[in-house]
């Protein structure tokens, strides 16, 4: 017997009939003998709706009024399975994330969880019955209700996981697990039985969206299981664990992650002093701009070109802060090419295996792809190139290290 913690995303509650199906699923684990805690997302498209009423209202609802309005999502769908399994003769109890004792920081909107009572959950648990909790949701320590943000629901379930020290923690989507890449941009992507908490993170911080960052740190922190699987297909799902010693010889490459939303800003001609990268990129981060891949050049004449990486979204942002800093920093010239793509290789067999860089580096040659800008880190090799060899270069390099489905062709060719 084990004791499992299941989490359902808006779109597996989405209708009255997925919450039905929810219920089967739940009902035959603890048929089984499992003890089960179920976290709920809102059903699909309720926060946004939501959202648009507080804005009819007001055009910047007040944060701690959202909280409220938002949590009374994830308290319908926590009801509802609840009759659903009750439906089917099976213990259920359903708690707001107030009930369970949630407790979070004061931050509206977008709270951290800084612990959980687990008792009233065990207690139940001990009675026979599957709990139901709301995710997405917490309580401050005055009493308020708070929302965790984005992926909350994700990160509700890890969190749970962890204080009631659970076997497993089952995280249910739309697609079947996580995949070597994007299946709709390599149609014999392959799904993964296995990854480690620190591919997983690294793919999910450069644009995989099956989880949510927030969710496989707290994971990876506290050492719980957990397993990416379909809420609408069966199947094992992809399991994402700590780094085993199998792992470490297994193929190198664990996924290949894009991102198309990214845009380069070049600052050309800055005198060589020091404190150099921090007049330009401080402004920028003071603005709220967010920075990812940072270049420096030095120039034989004693000239400096800073090129970072940022959002689409806030490129312009970013121009305007350092074109006002131009006198200061005595540059010839600010910039912004808004073409182009990152592409990455993600594993932990980099550690261990060589050479890894140079078959990245020359199927993309083959394909007459130029670099523009190289990255490293201990387990992932990242490049920007110009955004219409995107996919180009994410099939050649899934190509190179045969991530590829083995199966991929006996299936295409069915009826």
């Amino acid at each position: 017997m084990a004791l499992l913690v299941l989490k359902f995303g808006g779109t597996s509650v989405g209708t009255v009939e997925r919450i039905e199906a929810v219920a089967e699923r739940v009902a035959k684990l603890r048929e089984n003998g499992d003890d089960v805690v179920v976290v709920l997302s809102a059903m699909s498209g309720e926060t946004n709706r939501l959202t648009d009423l507080a804005q009819q209202i007001m055009e910047y609802p007040t944060p701690r009024e959202m909280d409220v309005l938002l949590s009374t999502g994830e308290q319908v769908t926590i009801a509802l399975l609840s009759m659903a399994l009750e439906k089917r003769g099976v213990g259920a109890r359903s708690f707001t994330g107030n009930q369970v004792q949630i407790r979070t920081c004061e931050t509206h909107t977008k709270a951290r969880i800084k612990e959980i009572d687990g008792s009233r959950i065990s207690a139940q648990l001990e009675q026979g019955n599957v709990v139901v909790v709301a995710g997405f949701q917490g309580v401050d320590e005055h009493g308020n209700i708070t929302t965790l943000g984005r992926g909350g629901s994700d990160t509700t379930a890890v969190a749970l996981a962890a204080a009631l020290e659970a076997d497993e923690c089952q995280i249910f989507t739309d697609v079947k697990g996580v995949y070597t890449t994007d299946p709709r941009v390599v149609e014999d992507a392959k799904l993964l039985d296995s990854i480690t908490f620190e591919e997983m993170l690294e793919l999910a911080s450069l644009g995989a969206k099956v989880l949510q960052i927030r969710a496989v740190e707290f994971a990876g922190k506290y050492k719980v299981p957990l397993r990416v699987l379909s809420s609408f297909e069966e199947g094992a799902g992809t399991l994402i664990s700590l780094e085993g010693e199998s792992k470490m010889e297994d193929p190198t490459i664990a996924g290949i992650a894009f991102q198309r939303d990214e845009a380069k800003v070049t600052v050309a001609g800055i005198p060589d002093v020091p404190g150099l990268a921090y007049q330009v990129l401080g402004p920028v981060s003071e603005a709220g701009i967010e920075v990812d891949v940072i270049v420096q050049n030095a120039a034989a004449d004693g000239s400096n070109d800073i090129t970072f990486t940022v959002k689409r979204g806030e490129s312009e942002r970013a121009r305007e802060v350092l074109e006002a800093l131009m006198p200061t920093l005595k540059a010839h010239s600010v910039s912004v090419d808004k073409k182009i793509g990152k592409v990455s290789v993600v594993g932990v067999g980099m550690k261990s295996h060589a050479g890894i860089a140079s078959k990245m580096f020359k199927a993309l040659a083959d394909e007459n792809i130029n670099i523009q800008i190289i990255t490293t880190s201990e387990i992932k090799i990242s490049i920007v190139i110009e955004e219409k060899y995107l996919e180009l270069a994410v099939r050649a390099l899934h190509s190179a290290f045969d991530l590829g489905d083995p199966d991929y062709e006996a299936d295409s060719n069915k009826p």
